[in-house]
């Protein structure tokens, strides 16, 4: 489970197991568990929230969208690192 950053309190990170999904992150505050937030990135290099199941605030879930959005290449390049692969699949 790589964890990529942290921004204050929240953890950003994607599961080890989602290779074949479309690119995307998770969002909880604390330690990671399956009832984080999730996040796509899209093709276009902006974000769109699958859902929000860590239930994040929706003032605090904007600026962390703001600060994701402008980690786009960061975490595309993480992506590509831990699953080992130079193709990513987007959501749309």
């Amino acid at each position: 489970m790589p964890k990529l950053f942290k921004i204050g309190e929240y953890s950003i990170f994607f599961w080890s197991d989602e290779d074949g999904e479309p690119i995307h992150v998770h969002i909880i505050k604390g330690n990671p568990s399956l009832g984080a937030t999730k996040v796509w990135l899209t093709k276009s290099g902006g974000v769109m929230v699958a859902h929000n199941k860590g239930k994040i605030p929706q003032h605090e879930l904007n600026q962390l969208l703001d600060i994701i959005s402008t980690r786009y290449f960061i975490i595309c390049n993480k992506w590509k690192e831990h699953f080992e692969s130079d193709d990513i699949k987007y959501y749309c």
